[in-house]
């Protein structure tokens, strides 16, 4: 999943990156609030976590310009803004979610997959594909009985196709939402990581789960073909 930070305090918005990143995500940073828009209208980005207090375009600005150019990426204003009336403003504004400096690592992350799994409709921590188990808040996967173990990539694109389970997803989705933006979007490293994942999801067992439509992508869904 690919998170954008915009925070001008660069030291903490580096520690947030590096945990993020620690954790499996892609993570794209910008210093200012015009930087943090053009990155919030032109990046794909799951989630957005905004300061308030920026310089040349403060959060509300630029939460005010997303929502009214249509932009819906869900965003959680991280903030020492923490009175109660500047909590209903932002979230009048149209954030998601409002988290306090100082805060713990831990609730950050709880909030950021709370948040992924609104996109994806999904309420539990846990999807489940046939009898493919992901746990979102642990990344353990599982299937039937066997315990699977996956790199952090792996696991991040796995994810992916399971938060857009039953859709099919291109390679420059999967590629957008999984690298940061120096990444080369010709590279063939989808392809190879999807039969890293076959090896470990699908290889011994009956139902196929990870299926591969010609000319447009992948598709995470149950059965044995399309």
């Amino acid at each position: 999943m690919r998170i954008i930070i915009i925070e001008d305090e660069k030291n903490l918005a580096n520690i947030i990156k590096k945990g993020l990143q620690e954790e499996g995500y892609s993570v794209d940073a910008a210093y200012d609030g015009e930087e943090g828009l053009y990155m919030a209208e032109n990046i794909p980005a799951d989630v957005i976590i905004l300061d308030i207090m920026l310089p040349k375009m403060d959060g509300l600005q630029i939460l005010k310009t997303m929502r009214r150019n249509n932009i819906k990426t869900p965003v959680l204003f991280l903030t020492a803004k923490d009175a109660v009336l500047d909590k209903i403003k932002g979230l009048d504004t149209g954030a998601d979610d409002y988290l306090t400096k100082p805060f713990e690592f831990g609730e950050l992350l709880a909030r950021l997959r709370v948040l992924l799994r609104r996109v994806g409709e999904i309420k539990s921590p846990i999807i489940t594909i046939e009898d493919l188990e992901i746990n979102t808040a642990s990344h353990a996967v599982k299937r039937g009985e066997k315990e699977i173990t996956l790199s952090s990539r792996e696991y991040a694109i796995l994810e992916y196709l399971a938060y857009n389970k039953d859709r099919v997803v291109t390679r420059t989705e999967i590629t957008e939402h999984i690298y940061d933006e120096s990444f080369d979007l010709d590279s063939n490293i989808v392809d190879v990581y999807i039969n890293y994942l076959r090896n470990k999801i699908d290889k011994g067992f009956k139902k196929k789960l990870i299926h591969t439509i010609r000319g447009e992508g992948y598709i995470l869904k149950a059965g044995n073909g399309l």
